[in-house]
């Protein structure tokens, strides 16, 4: 019964997903959201109370039909940070 109760509780604490805070670029200085994008290649960065974005390191992180555009965050100590890019559907540049 032990053992029962015990895989359970691991089955539970594994399957449990938790919420991760998103970091927020106001905060941030520039210097620490460009590193957070390369750091980890793609992220996803609030940019504001209620806005956020995906933003990567390079066109490696985005679908196959999905081109980079550069993309430009709010930080503490800069207006517009050029922390990377953004992936973009190649639709939105083509029209067909």
């Amino acid at each position: 019964m032990r053992r029962m109760v015990l895989a359970l509780a691991v089955m539970a604490s594994a399957s449990a997903a938790h919420a991760q805070p998103r970091p927020m670029t106001p905060a941030m200085s520039c210097d620490q959201a460009r590193g957070l994008v390369f750091s980890r290649g793609a992220v996803v960065l609030g940019t504001g109370a209620y806005t956020y974005d995906r933003y990567v390191r390079g066109r490696g992180f985005c679908e196959i039909n999905e081109v980079t555009e550069p993309a430009f965050v709010p930080t503490r100590d800069t207006p517009q940070c050029p922390v990377g890019y953004r992936c973009r559907d190649l639709d939105l540049f083509f029209n067909d």
